[in-house]
């Protein structure tokens, strides 16, 4: 399977994500420049955390407008796994992939810590690696990192089984605990905490790479043995 990395000016967590599938998952991955990538080229895209344009404006708001996006946007409508980290989430966000906008971090102040989450829908593309309810410590780091939605659009994540991570002490403000949500079709992920952070024993923690083996499990069944 061979993933684009996705590099913007300020993407600062682009090689994390290239160590933990090469690496960790073992993998074939590519950096690619937002400015030269063609994405039809990859089985799936991953958009990495940092401070895209610096965070101007706000948070991935930039970035949401360059010509990569709608290039993410037209293979995301088919069916290709999208995961957008931090920065990258922000960037789904603003660019209408996933609903709902972040706000500053209750404390107003940068966090970077590990947090423990709460697996809520392991029937994702991302989760089948997990069991439902399962605990796992993923680290954070982040400043704009306090999702937020209306009530409407919170009943529908409801409804539709769209959150799938929750903080189980939630350090940011976030509605409902939320850390992760998936579009409605279920190929597009947002995360604030890290999972490539997280994707080795000697980092702390290897929770993380069950969500890239999901990844992984789910792509081959549809595409490689058919199931």
């Amino acid at each position: 399977m061979k993933f684009a990395v996705v590099v913007f000016p300020g993407s600062n967590c682009d090689r994390d994500m290239y160590h933990a599938v090469t690496d960790a998952l073992g993998e074939e991955a590519e950096l690619v420049w937002y400015q030269h990538a063609n994405l039809a080229d990859y089985d799936a895209i991953l958009l990495p955390g940092g401070f895209s344009y610096g965070d101007y404006l706000r948070s991935g708001a930039i970035a949401s407008t360059s010509d990569i996006v709608l290039q993410l946007k037209e293979q995301a409508s088919k069916g290709k796994p999208v995961l957008g980290v931090c920065n990258g989430f922000q960037i789904l966000l603003e660019s209408g992939l996933l609903p709902g906008a972040m706000l500053r971090n209750k404390n107003l102040k940068f966090m970077c810590h590990h947090e423990d989450l709460r697996v809520v829908n392991s029937h994702s593309m991302f989760t089948t690696a997990y069991a439902d309810d399962e605990i796992i410590s993923i680290p954070i780091a982040h400043g704009e990192g306090n999702y937020y939605c209306d009530a409407e659009t919170l009943e529908k994540l409801e409804k539709n089984n769209q959150i799938i991570f929750k903080y189980e002490n939630n350090p940011n403000g976030s509605v409902q605990d939320i850390a992760g949500i998936i579009n409605k079709e279920g190929n597009v992920l947002g995360m604030m905490p890290h999972p490539e952070r997280a994707a080795e024993t000697l980092l702390g923690s290897a929770d993380g790479l069950k969500l890239f083996q999901s990844i992984v499990e789910n792509w081959r069944k549809a595409y490689v043995t058919g199931a």
